[in-house]
């Protein structure tokens, strides 16, 4: 035998707005920056962020954790290129326009990391990096490449 409300959804019960069973949509806490401040934007011309919002968000999506705020150089282009990962071209499949020195870009926390460790690594902000990036860097190697020291 069928349940009764078979071939249509079953009506829940309306509740009132002081129903203790009511849940708030929830929201996620503000994104922090390494120094547990609320997180900067990094760019918005070029719109940067895994998200593309302007700032080093991240979230489980994000398996490259594109979370250190770098104003690129010259050099770290030169660098990111030869490793394979070239931010000079173009790629509009991807809304990227390729980078040029002194754009801010939100870079992956361990290629920053590896550049850092050739000695490439471009100066960061440290208020618009997101917390995640200690999770692949000292926050004092971070602090020596600051462009904003606190």
């Amino acid at each position: 035998m069928a349940p009764a409300f078979a071939g249509a959804y079953p009506v829940a019960m309306p509740y009132g707005e002081n129903d203790p069973g009511r849940r708030l949509p929830e929201h996620p806490p503000p994104a922090r920056n390494v120094l547990g401040g609320a997180l900067l934007p990094c760019s918005v011309a070029p719109l940067t962020g895994f998200l593309r919002d302007g700032c080093c968000n991240t979230g489980p999506e994000d398996l490259g954790l594109h979370v250190v705020c770098a104003e690129v150089t010259a050099d770290f282009l030169r660098f990111s290129r030869m490793c394979g990962n070239d931010l000079s071209t173009p790629r509009p499949e991807y809304r990227f326009a390729g980078l040029k020195p002194g754009d801010r870009w939100c870079l992956c926390a361990a290629r920053w990391e590896e550049a850092r460790l050739a000695g490439h690594a471009p100066p960061v902000l440290l208020e618009a990096t997101h917390e995640a990036a200690l999770a692949v860097i000292r926050l004092p190697d971070l602090r020596a490449h600051a462009l904003d020291p606190v």
